[in-house]
């Protein structure tokens, strides 16, 4: 088949969950003989139109958006369905309900198509009005004009069935970590493994890294009596930070925000010896980090599906996640919950975690059972493959 995916930033991923899930599915449907393209955004760092055609087998397009928080993505995305329209494309998946307003352009050339809703995302706290309405919206003409709409958890699931009485194609998110030799991440942090507790997500308000550095701060004061020192060196992101060699493990916050400047400038002004900001990392200094953690923590309140989440419990982590329903379902008995908030719990999880070298082992190997039988990127790759194809001989 002919495959197109659009509405994400591409490939190479360099950003979050949905560019990551891009290249997975990408390259897997490749290597199984399909002729997939991705739309691509250029690159940040001075990337132009003229970027390299193909990666790893999938073909880039690269077409412009406009580079601004609430337009971005939907411009993008509408310039893809528009050259997708001239293209002799067999069947298009296209991520993220705010990208819906493009699907009755690709019906009108009587392409198939597929769209991963997301979470729900008009309850993330980032948006205003304006953008709460465009996903109201965009989960409406999801429902109206997709030829399979794609939810990633049961909750989602269950959300579009009580409110628009459609029953979604359920396909979980995959996460296979491949035997590789470490990066050298760790060094270059000043980290070893498992000697220091991970936090992996974008820095925005609904997944709560402020909340996750104030919690830890609270554990280390109450650890050691004292408040963390803060840090006015350089970047902990390029130097070589100077960590105790005692008592509570380092936090580290992996992760940017490009649409949170306020939150990101708090967020490091807590900058320390104890909790780094590596920016955002990917491929093998991301996967070092996972397997090398001692505690995994999920802070995220939105959303289905949660890569990180089951990365970190694929590559045998011991995981704390914040108690939402969405958590629950993908990490069942195998990690640790806490509540954030004025009751948060968070520090005093975390707490007793540092103190069970045998309820760490327990969540770890749990953890990675329940994402080798649920979670495997062949498995998921499978349901995807077999959706399209259905699509395609209607």
């Amino acid at each position: 088949m002919k495959i197109a995916i659009l509405g994400t930033r591409g490939v190479p991923p360099s950003y979050g969950g949905f560019e990551t899930f891009a290249g997975e599915l990408s390259t897997r449907l490749v290597d199984r003989g399909h002729d997939v393209t991705v739309y691509c955004r250029p690159s940040r760092n001075g990337g132009s139109l003229d970027e390299p055609a193909t990666w790893n087998g999938v073909r880039r397009l690269v077409l412009p958006a406009v580079g601004h928080k609430y337009f971005e993505t939907v411009s993008h995305t509408l310039v893809s369905a528009l050259d997708a329209w001239r293209r002799d494309f067999d069947v298009a998946l296209v991520c993220n309900a705010a990208n819906a307003f493009v699907l009755p352009i690709l019906r009108a050339a009587r392409l198939p198509i597929a769209i991963n809703v997301d979470g729900i995302e008009r309850k993330r706290r980032k948006w205003n009005v304006l953008g709460r309405a465009v996903y109201s919206v965009g989960e409406a003409f999801s429902v109206a004009f997709a030829s399979a709409v794609i939810a990633d958890a049961a909750v989602i699931a269950d959300y579009y069935r009580s409110n628009y009485a459609l029953d979604p194609v359920t396909i979980p998110y995959g996460a296979d970590f491949p035997a590789e030799q470490d990066s050298e991440v760790l060094s270059r942090l000043g980290v070893q493994s498992r000697g220091y507790v991970l936090y992996v997500s974008r820095f925005e308000p609904e997944n709560n890294p402020l909340e996750v550095v104030l919690a830890y701060e609270k554990l280390v004061a109450g650890s050691q009596g004292h408040e963390v020192t803060r840090s006015h060196g350089p970047d902990l992101a390029t130097s070589q930070p100077r960590l105790a060699t005692s008592g509570t493990p380092p936090l580290v916050m992996v992760g940017d925000g490009l649409y949170a400047p306020q939150l990101v400038g708090e967020l490091k002004s807590h900058a320390s010896d104890r909790i780094l900001f590596p920016g955002a990392l990917y491929g093998a200094d991301y996967r070092t980090l996972q397997r090398n953690a001692l505690i995994y923590v999920q802070a995220t309140e939105v959303g289905g599906t949660h890569p990180a989440l089951i990365e970190a419990m694929g590559s045998g982590g011991c995981v704390l996640a914040n108690d939402t329903p969405e958590n629950r379902e993908v990490a069942g008995d195998s990690a640790g919950y806490f509540r954030l908030g004025a009751d948060e719990t968070l520090s005093g999880s975390l707490r007793q975690l540092l103190e069970s070298q045998a309820e760490r082992e327990k969540l770890r190997q749990a953890g990675r059972e329940r994402a080798r039988k649920r979670f495997a990127w062949d498995r998921v790759v499978d349901s995807y493959e077999r959706l399209f194809a259905a699509l395609v001989g209607r």
